[in-house]
Order: structure tokens, then C-alpha cells, then sequence
């Protein structure tokens, strides 16, 4: 007779997936989102002489400008959408915040061309990084998760190709349009290539905690 057996996943790493486009009215904001980002990109110099002299295959505000939020009220409105959303996220993963509140400490544009890319990285000094999706064409590049543990592995075997999406060592999430991804800070991720033909657009966020 086999002995009783128990089998818990233990540490959860929460991801958050949300549809903006289920609220009332994002539809039209997310249009003046694209809008927007097209606009800060065209005008953006310093952003654009930044992505020549680093290989970024496309554009990013990251390097150059962090005051989207204040300088148009369509971010401004995005701003509030997200904060919103990560506070409800918070709560899910149980953080205990105390006194302090997580406040949007960064937002950037990000316009992949196709090829482009962006290689694997974590989120400093930050509490919940995420990104919404403002246009996503067919191959646009997925997000692809890590498992934290990876370093530590050592000599482990690699997962099975049927293993549920709990115990696999890398999840790729397909982005959509209207659609925003929020984890926390410190989990590993990157974006694949695009393999559109035309510009894939998202916004990427960091919140802190002060």
C-alpha cells in the first residue's frame, strides 16, 4: 500500500493579465494612445539620436523623457487606469505596504520595427513593472517570462513538453492591443523578436514604493 502523498506548489509568482478594452471608453483612448506615442517619437530627438548610438531597432523614450504623464493628458489618463490596477494587483499578491503606497515612478514608449527586439532583463529599484499594448500586428514579439529559480537549477533536468504552464521554465505570453501585463519587479522577462511586418507599440511602467 502506497503511503499518503501531498504535492504543493509553493512560491506563486503572480502575473496579471487585464483588458482594458473591457472598460467603457478605452477603445477611443487607446487610439489617441497610438496617436501619442507616434507623436513623442517624431518629436523626440534626443530619444531617437539614443536608440542610433545604442542598436535599439526601433524607439524608446526610456533614455530621454519621464514626464509623459505631465505632458500630455492622454497619459495622464492611462496613469490613472494603472494605478488602479496596481493597487487591485498588490492586494492579490499579498503585499504588506504599510504607510507607503506604490506611486508610478517611470512610464516609456516603446516602438519595436520589426527584427526588433529586446533581451532578457529585471526591473531595479522598482516594486511592479508591467506594459500595455497599443499596437500589436500579427508576429508581434511575445513577452517571455523566466523562472526566477533558473540560476539555481545547477543540474536539473529540463521540463517535460507537456508540462502545465505552473512548472515550465519559460512562459511566453502573447500581447494584444489594449491589453496590459503586470508582474513584480524583480521576475526576469523578455520581448522575442518581432516578426510583424509593420511596428509593434506598447508602454511600459514601473511603480515604487515611497
Amino acid at each position: 500500500m502506497s503511503p499518503p502523498r501531498t504535492i504543493k506548489s509553493l512560491f506563486a509568482t503572480p502575473v496579471a493579465e487585464v483588458d482594458l478594452l473591457e472598460t467603457p471608453g478605452f477603445a477611443e483612448e487607446l487610439a489617441e494612445l497610438e496617436t501619442a506615442c507616434l507623436s513623442v517619437a517624431e518629436d523626440d530627438l534626443a530619444g531617437r539620436d539614443w536608440c542610433r548610438r545604442n542598436g535599439y531597432r526601433g524607439y524608446t523614450s526610456y533614455a530621454s523623457l519621464t514626464d509623459l504623464p505631465v505632458r500630455d493628458p492622454t497619459f495622464r489618463q492611462l496613469k490613472r487606469r494603472l494605478d488602479k490596477e496596481v493597487r487591485a494587483f498588490a492586494e492579490a499578491a499579498h503585499l504588506d505596504l504599510g504607510a507607503r503606497k506604490l506611486r508610478l515612478d517611470s512610464l516609456w514608449i516603446n516602438i519595436l520595427k520589426p527584427g526588433g527586439a529586446h533581451t532578457g532583463h529585471i526591473h531595479p529599484h522598482s516594486v511592479i513593472s508591467g506594459t500595455i499594448y497599443v499596437t500589436t500586428p500579427p508576429g508581434a514579439g511575445q513577452l517571455k517570462l523566466e523562472d526566477p529559480r533558473l540560476p539555481m537549477m545547477m543540474a536539473a533536468p529540463t521540463r517535460t513538453a507537456d508540462a502545465p504552464e505552473w512548472a515550465k521554465t519559460f512562459v511566453y505570453l502573447t500581447p494584444r492591443a489594449g491589453v496590459a501585463f503586470l508582474w513584480e519587479s524583480w521576475l526576469r522577462h523578455e520581448v522575442t523578436p518581432n516578426q510583424g511586418k509593420s511596428d509593434r507599440i506598447s508602454i511600459s511602467f514601473n511603480y515604487g514604493w515611497n
